[in-house]
């Protein structure tokens, strides 16, 4: 299954997320050796939110992220959200359509 991991920083994100920007991304690169993210970065024209996209069994793996984010942490993302994608299309989609039956 894949999950949605939605990230809402404070208004002057760019610059705050600076002092933790290094530990947040050894944080996401771990995550990604682990096979846990396929993508992530922040959303631009405005800064002002981050989309991370996750596989796993259940959304605990993306739950279990964000919880030890130091951008969540040291209040750089103000609140988060994770959300179920159904995705059927592309590399590894959590359901296989057979182009035969539609």
């Amino acid at each position: 299954m894949h999950y949605l991991l939605f990230y809402d920083v404070v208004t002057d994100y760019t610059t705050a997320r600076t002092p933790y920007r290094k530990s947040h991304l050894l944080h996401a690169m771990a995550a990604h050796q682990r096979g846990e993210i396929i993508l992530a970065g922040a959303l631009t024209n405005p800064a002002d939110g981050a989309v991370l996209v996750f596989q796993g069994d259940s959304p605990k793996v993306a739950e279990d992220f964000a919880s030890a984010d130091p951008y969540v942490l040291n209040g750089v993302v103000t609140s988060w959200r994770v959300r179920e994608w159904n995705t059927v299309v592309g590399d590894n989609p959590a359901l296989v359509v057979d182009p035969n039956t539609l």
